[in-house]
């Protein structure tokens, strides 16, 4: 077994790796950026090394940097995580001409299975089930389009070398192709290296599953049962489950072994994962068909290691060192029902724009971890089993900041509980209870998934959120009882404000104590909300519940008929409130103070429509228009590059260029203006 080894990766996944090699008693490096230099992970390595800018391009993808690295410390292996040099077969040559392990699979598997085009000519080869698509080179645009007529829209193009959502592009007419298709290789370039793309038939009302696979050294490959991974945005995927409320068994058998008879037709050991695709359009499920097949780790790892109990990072690790696999086909099964959601530094209420910056607030729904990463059924970083089970990956902290540079997600929520339903209301009770302050998050789209009719039938598709979500998010319904306790919530709340307020010298004038009747003004809606000695009514009706709450708490838990936790902040003069998916604010007064807000005058919008305004912090790529120039509606206008993703802005109306503020390779800020119509 390996005495020290380098994880060459950061976040989330490399504090991952750290704590089952301190559970195997392996010393840890951590490599590290510029924008690093403080990261959880630095710090719980036992020893860490500088490796150069933040641009992933000039530190964590230069294999003689690591190297180096290793060379300094006397790693004996190497841990890729995903991304970065998880999947470049040259890089684990280059650690093998220099004597150091690599824990993953051999180079000959990563080229093979990790270039799109390739791979899927081996599975064709191999009698796997393929979609029908192009899988040679694209010379230009104008190939591009002729191979999409033939095949026939929708189409898919994606990066050869992509993945995580990465170099992706829907098109459903030769207008998408000629837009996207450079977008395509552009991406492709810039986060692997690699401008091939390749195109293929879009399958429509598609499931997303993928098979877990686990060999060694000494030609053993198993399959790991499946992961439903159909809930997906832009791509990337947003919430993992296991096993898939879709698959049967007899599924699950002729899935798993076809995707083990391809592993070993590349002789592949280490873990990896083979995406397929089954068309929602056949009613036995049976019509699955091969994407890809990802030679690493997985970031949706977790949700297998709840129900199998096996540890992937530490199987990878002992079939690096040579290890035998000490389970069987036949020891593998299933127990109970494992979710996980991905916490993304994105604002589902501004369209899921990329959200960077410092996180004034971080504080996940578990707290601490002990040296095997479990603590009474919860977990940080580490697997967790049993009844009620919550795990939290991350590799954050408060006071640090997400950057622009890399992957915008800020931790997996992972729960696991003996029935599938049980593990998505664990779901929505640790969600209640994630504070992230700073920066735009998605937990309350997360939370409004686990909670929508629809997932709970299991009913998915890749289109659930653009079906289910047409016109963006604008939080979770909150019904008429939710509505009524928050009500209750808001005026005692202020009610206690003011409580306190009349206690500290020199303010109110020492007066009575406060109203016991209040208006509580929320969305549209007002409320007569009377506090009573034990309880509160609403609208004449008693509450739903009582709560625990005093000023200086960030969160009042609610008992009684209804159960649930609810953030609370001042903002302003308002009180906002955060439960069950959704952010509520509301405007409380006293009860014959209120009708005097019909005299207040309202103050009235500026005029933004002339300008386009980005609406993330990130890089100008490309300017599609100059001043002077006619535009139509939807329209081109600019390119932002964020996160590593592309976003093209567009004309909202018909107009012409004014003036152009801002220029190409230019850095913006979230509302900075770009550019002006007249």
């Amino acid at each position: 077994m390996f005495s020290k080894i380098l994880i060459a990766n950061r976040g989330e996944i490399a504090c991952r790796v750290i704590t089952t090699a301190r559970k195997m008693g392996i010393a840890t490096v951590a490599v590290y950026s510029d924008a690093d230099g403080r990261a959880p992970f630095v710090r719980m390595a036992d020893e860490a090394v500088h490796i150069g800018p933040a641009p992933a391009a000039e530190s964590y993808l230069l294999p003689e940097k690591i190297i180096a690295a290793c060379k300094e410390t006397g790693a004996e292996a190497v841990h890729p995580g995903y991304g970065f040099l998880s999947e470049r077969a040259s890089f684990v040559e280059a650690l093998e001409k220099e004597n150091i392990a690599f824990i993953g699979p051999p180079p000959g598997a990563i080229a093979a299975m990790g270039d799109k085009i390739e791979s899927k000519k081996l599975a064709r080869e191999a009698g796997v089930n393929v979609v029908p698509g192009f899988v040679g080179e694209i010379r230009d645009t104008e190939h591009a389009v002729e191979i999409s007529n033939d095949i026939g829209y929708p189409v898919m193009m994606k990066a050869s070398a992509g993945g995580g959502g990465k170099g992706m592009r829907l098109a459903w007419s030769e207008k998408d192709v000629r837009e996207g298709f450079e977008a395509t290789k552009r991406e492709g370039l810039n986060s692997f290296g690699d401008d091939r793309v390749f195109i293929e038939k879009f399958i429509e009302n598609p499931r997303h599953i993928e098979i877990q696979i686990l060999g060694d050294k000494h030609g053993n490959v198993l399959y790991l049962n499946e992961r439903e991974c159909s809930i997906q945005r832009r791509h990337q995927k947003v919430v993992e489950e296991a096993p898939s409320p879709f698959v049967t068994p007899k599924m699950r058998k002729a899935m798993g072994e076809q995707c083990v008879a391809l592993s070993k037709a590349v002789d592949y050991h280490s873990a990896g994962t083979v995406e397929l695709i089954v068309s929602g359009a056949d009613p036995s499920g049976e019509s699955f068909y091969f994407l890809e097949m990802n030679t690493r780790l997985q970031v949706e790892h977790p949700v297998t290691e709840a129900i199998t109990g096996i540890d992937l990072v530490e199987q990878m690790i002992r079939v690096a060192a040579g290890e035998e696999l000490e389970m069987t086909q036949d020891d593998i099964g299933i127990d109970g029902w494992s979710i996980e959601n991905r916490v993304y530094a994105e604002d589902p209420y501004r369209g899921f724009l990329p959200s960077t910056g410092r996180l004034v607030h971080y504080s996940p729904p578990v707290e601490g971890w002990s040296d095997d990463g479990e603590v009474q059924g919860k977990a940080r970083r580490g697997v967790a089993h049993g009844a009620g089970s919550i795990r939290v990956d991350d590799g954050v902290f408060e006071g640090g900041e997400v950057s622009m540079f890399y992957d915008p997600m800020i931790a997996k929520l992972i729960t696991w509980a003996p029935t599938r339903e049980e593990a998505a209301d664990l779901q929505i009770e640790a969600l209640d209870r994630f504070r992230i302050h700073g920066l735009g998050h998605n937990v309350d789209f997360l939370s409004a998934i686990m909670q929508h009719e629809r997932f709970r039938s299991g009913e998915l598709t890749t289109g659930f959120i653009a079906e289910e979500y047409p016109e963006g998010f604008e939080g979770a319904p909150a019904d008429e009882a939710l509505q009524r306790q928050l009500a209750a919530l808001f005026a005692g709340a202020e009610f206690t404000r003011q409580v306190r307020a009349r206690q500290i010298s020199g303010q109110l004038n020492g007066s009575d104590n406060p109203p016991s009747r209040w208006m509580v003004k929320m969305g549209q809606r007002a409320f007569d909300v009377l506090l009573e000695e034990g309880g509160a009514s609403v609208d004449g009706e008693p509450a739903c519940g009582t709560w625990d709450w005093e000023i200086g708490m960030p969160i009042a838990q609610v008992t009684g008929d209804m159960e649930l936790a609810v953030q609370i902040e001042r903002v302003g003069v308002r009180w906002k409130m955060t439960t069950r998916g959704a952010s509520h604010e509301a405007l409380v007064l006293p009860a014959d103070v209120a009708p005097l807000l019909d005299h207040m005058i309202e103050k009235v919008p500026p005029d933004l429509s002339k300008m386009l305004i980005c609406p993330m912090p990130g890089m100008l790529v490309k300017l599609h228009v100059g001043e002077g120039d006619e535009v139509q509606p939807g329209q081109p206008l600019a390119t932002v590059e964020a996160m590593k993703m592309e976003n093209i802005l567009r004309a909202e109306k018909e107009g012409k260029i004014a003036t152009i503020n801002a220029e190409e390779g230019e850095s913006l800020a979230v509302d900075a203006v770009i550019l002006e119509l007249e």
